[in-house]
């Protein structure tokens, strides 16, 4: 049995189905980057939403130009726009069907654009990892001369980039008086809305200089903190969903059951009411950046190469030798942090404790070589900056 509309209710009962229809469901979010992670995140977030009855006008259009885009777009087509999410709790497998994804633009720049300029989108979200952002390795900003970046200059009417067509579709959207959407970064990027916003005003200077003074003035781009583990699917996850559950579903995805977001609520043509689903709207994210980048992005930046020495090839491997726990302890709890400010309605210490827990999870088999790569990017963020903390506040002290 393939996942469709057809065959929705004749799923077994263990696997959980949108309560609402989703013909009854209309678009207000365009997500460039359709992957894994949006789908076991925030298109959870919202199906959870649409299960209660509300927000039934904030429906997904997916888009992109990437290849990938197009391949995810043609596997969607074929399952009605309807997706498995398999929660790995180490007791039981859980099983939701996801219908937010209402559908799918033509993967092309004309596509992305027509998408983006439909009068009842109010949020552009992404995910379209690190290096779609063209940051400057060495000041972190944006790198106006990239090979991608300064190509769009001769391409203006029809950009090879994501924040090309964002330029492109805020121009026609300015010249129609057409509020600007609000561009939601939900990379695991820090201050990801500040280098969202940065990556437009670089990329409009090259194509459409005439607009970054109202971009500046009118486009809201929050910051965000998301978090849920997602390994990409393979022939274990496609099996999975056969296994367990007794159907077949191309476009699987497998994920923790821990997940989180916190998002800057700045959202002038407004937003859906995700704080009833769990979202956590605050008016600055920069202590819960803070708190995820010093816990859980540097315990596995910091645990990743004495594993890979030790011969451990599996995280919740690395989670059962005594030498790691106790290394990633005396780190964090003494060195990483005490460096923390307060983090509103957070405690450091327990955020700590679930994340070793999450670590520890065998069922996700994220690998420790995942961990080790790119690591000249990594520590700089998750490692380096504890140090200088550090190393400032003992200089203070004397």
């Amino acid at each position: 049995m393939k996942l469709n509309n057809e065959s929705l209710n004749k799923l077994p009962k263990e696997v959980s189905v949108p309560i609402y229809k989703k013909t009854d469901l209309s678009a207000g979010i365009v997500h460039i980057g359709l992957g894994n992670f949006h789908r076991s995140h925030q298109a959870i977030y919202l199906s959870r939403l649409f299960d209660q009855g509300e927000a039934h006008d904030w429906g997904i259009i997916g888009a992109g130009i990437m290849p990938s885009d197009a391949l995810m777009r043609e596997k969607l087509q074929r399952q009605d726009y309807l997706y498995s999410v398999i929660e790995l709790d180490p007791k039981h497998y859980k099983a939701k069907v996801c219908g937010a994804v209402v559908d799918f633009a033509e993967v092309s720049s004309d596509g992305l654009l027509e998408a983006m300029c439909r009068p009842e989108i109010r949020i552009v979200s992404l995910t379209i990892t690190e290096g779609g952002y063209y940051l400057d390795s060495k000041t972190g900003g944006f790198n106006a001369n990239h090979e991608a970046v300064l190509d769009e200059r001769n391409h203006k009417h029809q950009p090879k980039t994501a924040f090309g067509n964002i330029v492109r579709a805020l121009k026609y959207r300015k010249e129609n008086d057409l509020p600007p959407f609000t561009v939601l970064s939900c990379d695991n990027v820090p201050e990801n809305g500040h280098v969202a916003r940065n990556a437009v005003l670089g990329v409009a200077e090259i194509i459409e200089p005439e607009i970054v003074t109202w971009i500046a003035q009118n486009v809201a781009f929050p910051n965000s903190v998301v978090d849920r583990i997602t390994p990409a699917t393979g022939m274990r996850e496609l099996e999975m969903v056969k296994e367990y559950f007794g159907y077949e579903d191309e476009c699987v995805v497998v994920c923790e059951p821990f997940t989180q977001w916190v998002i800057e609520d700045n959202f002038p043509q407004g937003r859906p009411p995700l704080e009833k689903v769990g979202v956590e709207f605050v008016d600055d994210v920069t202590m819960h950046e803070l708190m995820k980048l010093r816990i859980l992005n540097a315990g596995h930046a910091a645990i990743a190469y004495p594993s890979h020495l030790l011969g451990i090839t599996y995280v919740h491997d690395a989670m059962s030798s005594d030498l790691i726990v106790n290394y990633l302890n005396k780190l964090e709890k003494e060195e990483s942090i005490p460096t923390l400010p307060d983090v509103p309605g957070a405690d450091p210490v327990q955020y700590f404790e679930k994340a070793k827990e999450r670590f520890a999870n065998p069922k996700i088999g994220d690998t420790i070589d995942r961990l080790c790569m790119d690591g000249s990017n990594r520590q700089p963020k998750f490692i380096f900056q504890t140090i200088i903390t550090v190393i400032c506040s003992e200089l203070t002290l004397r």
